[in-house]
């Protein structure tokens, strides 16, 4: 896949791609479809074929020597503009929409694919909240639920697919807000949307680099003897330091061109598309595929991890050799009583490690692309310096702004684990609910003037779009529940209290102040 995506670059493949990818032949949408026409092994009928047929019957048919020339230079001129074409829909779609190409459009369809899916991470999903799954529901819960929860996921992935093909810009959830709610109600749809997408994509840059500074604690925990083997335990202020220096590493990174981030293979499809090629089409794509392939991929991975727990309560004790860590008592227990050592433990430990370092990377990139949007829209205070790029096309103020709050919602946990975890829940329940607004939106209020994109459900999209609606709505209530009972002030659950705070913070600022002034997303090409 990366000789294909490389191969791609060189000018003669590049115009024989865009021949195979830019032309309606190629606009119906399948999930592994597009795979298969992707690595040019499927039949493609683009418009182009006759023409190109028909100039070479000419040039090879008894005709003056000119005409052979004639012929191959109209045939690089139709590629050429073939080529333009493909490379421009999604710029010319963003023109539409009232907005310049400010970001690097450099981003392929694997490389979109291949930054939603780092995003998403199973592998730092499963981890990271194994301990929780294992001790409130148990494997059968988990092995089956995850397939049920994988379906609804699914459909909300898809309603935001149709969005996203329809309307391909950096803003992504507010901006379909708005275009969807309706001139009257735009401003406060994008406004509630923006900000609890935005706050939530802070909470899981936090929750995911603080999950691997945790991560950390117990690798150093288990290398230097374990638990029970007098193993060193990094304290709070040791995890803290991790976390910082994590959120570093990934400040710098992400003050790179967007073509090293597409080299890494990083990000979130729905904020990038503005750095996407043809988004219109590639952004579903990467959407799509991403969350189907982290549903086979996630539940392989549980699956394995399950097969090889034997004893629950001893995994969740706090008095194993990994502190109560299930994952990792799990990798380690499987090496050391098959070889007499758990170093095998540790190097899977360490691998999980890199992927959790690469989806708070690709967090910290979607957070700052969506800072990005939302201060061009001047919706946050000191917009005009979060919007600000660099010479490579990255808005570097808006990095560095992402990391700073990461670490700053981290330090509670300094203070109280429970305070942390309420803090943290906004990530879950904040960004489901600035999924859904728009998907409302467009199954309700926009159900009949939505102009769909080239990826689209058709029929089924209103359909789709209140599965997706009702899924959210329920995860919200069961998010709030109790987690044990009886409730005490170690076990209760604070979601409600984060993202109802959440909720009246943000309709008291437009109450109070951003109705007189933010009118929504708005252009900035000059008429």
């Amino acid at each position: 896949m990366v000789l294909c995506h490389q191969l791609k670059g060189e000018n003669g493949f590049e115009v024989l791609y865009h021949l195979l990818e830019g032309e309606k032949g190629l606009q119906s949408f399948v999930v592994l479809g597009w795979w298969k026409r992707f690595f040019f092994l499927g039949s493609c009928k683009a418009p182009v074929e006759q023409k190109s047929l028909s100039l070479f019957r000419e040039a090879y048919s008894p005709s003056p020597s000119s005409s052979f020339q004639h012929a191959e230079k109209e045939m690089v001129t139709s590629q050429s503009a073939n080529v333009a074409v493909s490379l421009g829909s999604g710029q010319t779609r963003l023109k539409e929409l009232g907005y310049k190409q400010e970001l690097k459009r450099d981003l392929s369809v694997l490389s979109n694919f291949a930054f939603s899916f780092s995003i998403i991470s199973v592998l730092t999903g499963v981890t990271t909240l194994y301990n929780t799954g294992l001790r409130y529901g148990g494997p059968t819960v988990m092995t089956y639920g995850w397939f049920l929860a994988g379906f609804f996921t699914t459909m909300v992935g898809l309603s935001m697919a149709e969005i996203c093909s329809s309307y391909p810009t950096s803003g992504g959830l507010y901006y379909w807000s708005a275009k969807l709610s309706g001139k009257d109600w735009a401003p406060f749809a994008s406004w509630i949307t923006g900000w609890f997408n935005i706050v939530g994509q802070w909470a899981v840059t936090t929750s995911v680099d603080f999950s691997l500074a945790q991560l950390i604690q117990v690798i150093i925990l288990l290398s230097t003897g374990g638990n029970n083997g007098g193993g060193y335990l990094a304290s709070k202020y040791m995890v803290i330091g991790f976390h910082g220096g994590i959120l570093l590493m990934h400040g710098i990174i992400n003050c790179l061109s967007i073509s090293w981030l597409s080299f890494l293979g990083q990000l979130a499809a729905a904020w990038i598309t503005e750095e996407t090629k043809s988004a219109d089409i590639n952004g579903p794509k990467g959407i799509i595929s991403a969350i189907g392939i982290s549903i086979i991929v996630g539940w392989g991975y549980l699956i394995g991890i399950t097969f090889a727990v034997t004893n629950i309560p001893y995994l969740l004790s706090l008095h194993n050799d990994a502190g109560g860590y299930a994952i990792a008592e799990a990798f380690y227990l499987v090496f050391k009583s098959r070889y007499g050592s758990g170093v095998g433990g540790i190097i899977c430990l360490g691998v999980v490690a890199i992927a959790i370092f690469f989806c708070g990377m690709s967090s910290v990139t979607s957070n700052s692309r969506m800072a990005y949007a939302f201060s061009r829209d001047g919706a946050m205070p000191f917009s005009s310096f979060w919007h600000r790029v660099n010479r490579q096309d990255v808005p570097v103020n808006a990095v560095w702004l992402s990391a700073c709050i990461s670490f700053c919602m981290a330090l509670t946990s300094l203070g109280s684990v429970v305070a942390f975890q309420a803090m943290v829940s906004i990530a879950t329940i904040g960004l489901y609910i600035a999924y859904a607004l728009p998907i409302f939106f467009r199954i309700t209020l926009a159900r009949k003037s939505f102009i769909p994109g080239p990826f689209n459900l058709g029929r089924y999209g209103i359909i789709t779009g209140w599965i997706a609606v009702l899924w959210v709505l329920t995860i919200t209530v069961l998010f709030s529940l109790p987690v044990a009972y009886p409730i005490t002030k170690d076990n209760f659950n604070y979601t409600p209290v984060a993202v109802g705070g959440l909720l009246l913070i943000t309709i008291l600022s437009f109450i109070l102040s951003a109705r007189k002034w933010f009118r929504g997303p708005i252009t900035n090409i000059d008429t």
